[in-house]
């Protein structure tokens, strides 16, 4: 991990097309503007952890619903 200091107006520049600005530092947070290109898509880390949550729970399927499936066709063949 590279650890960067800035100042407030400062930034850093990624692959030559991102720029990643320090708008404002007050009390525990740190304002950031980035500029990118369209094609790169940014995200909130705690945003993705949600996303990734919620497909894994999506994903899962419980041994009740397989057995009620199974069930199910084993009624309508019979």
């Amino acid at each position: 991990m590279l650890v960067v200091t800035r100042k407030t107006e400062e930034s850093i520049i990624i692959a030559d097309n991102i720029e990643i600005v320090v708008l404002e530092v007050a009390k525990d947070r740190v304002k950031l503007g980035i500029t990118a290109p369209k094609n790169v898509k940014i995200i909130r880390n705690e945003l993705r952890n949600a996303q990734d949550a919620n497909l894994d729970s999506s994903k899962a399927v419980s041994k009740a619903a397989i057995d009620a499936f199974l069930q199910l066709n084993k009624s309508k063949e019979g």
